[in-house]
């Protein structure tokens, strides 16, 4: 068994058994050897010491996103919070890597997001929230080495985030729908929120010249 239901009230709950986790990590570790092959194929080399600074850096942006996401600048009283430039983190493999390895970053990120704080309620669930949902952050590898590269690749791939949980919050969430209102405007609305005001603090951030100018030193330091 990889998961235990849980009944709280009204709503029942799917919990990863140890079994769960140990599958979640293998694949976790599967995904990051993954976004490695990706990377060392995009950068047209294959030396130990490029394969071990990519997967630190890949390692690292995982990391800070998870950090990340437990700083919350602020919380709407109807749910949903803003973190610190958590969503960028995650978008930062595809914007020095590429698409395929962006896309399996993010989907390691959201099986780690999964083992940290499980939100399930439905087994159909799960392929929107922690993989469509957080492997679009990937997206931003559509314009990689390309002008405005960040910027584009970020807006992208928060758009995508926002559309997979939108869905997942109008099949799954809906009958919390506020009064008078459809679960799909609802979820539509309610994710929207705090997804697009987390990206117009982050791309005010990266509109700062300085703060331009550090990001592209550290993908060329991702890169050497």
């Amino acid at each position: 068994m990889l998961y235990n239901v849980i009944h709280d009230g009204e709503e029942i709950y799917y919990i990863p058994t140890v079994g769960g986790y140990v599958l979640l990590a293998a694949l976790f570790a599967a995904l990051l050897a993954a976004a490695l092959w990706f990377a060392r194929k995009k950068a047209g080399h294959g030396s130990l010491k490029l394969t071990t600074k990519q997967l630190t850096f890949c390692a690292i942006s995982i990391a800070l996103g998870t950090v990340l996401s437990n700083v919350k600048l602020f919380s709407f009283s109807f749910g949903g919070s803003v973190t610190l430039l958590s969503m960028l983190f995650i978008c930062l493999p595809g914007y020095w890597f590429g698409l395929g390895t962006g896309l399996t970053t993010g989907v390691a990120y959201g099986l780690l997001q999964l083992m940290i704080k499980p939100e399930i309620i439905h087994p159909a669930q799960f392929p929107l929230d922690y993989i469509l949902a957080f492997g679009a952050l990937g997206l931003s590898g559509l314009f990689c080495g390309k002008k405005n590269a960040l910027l584009k690749g970020y807006v992208v791939s928060i758009v995508g985030r926002w559309i997979f949980t939108s869905i997942s919050g109008w099949i799954f969430w809906g009958q919390y729908a506020w009064e008078g209102w459809h679960p799909v405007p609802y979820s539509l609305v309610y994710n929207g929120c705090y997804i697009f005001a987390e990206a117009a603090i982050t791309l005010l951030i990266l509109a700062i010249p300085q703060v331009k100018t550090a990001f592209e030193r550290v993908r060329r330091l991702a890169l050497e």
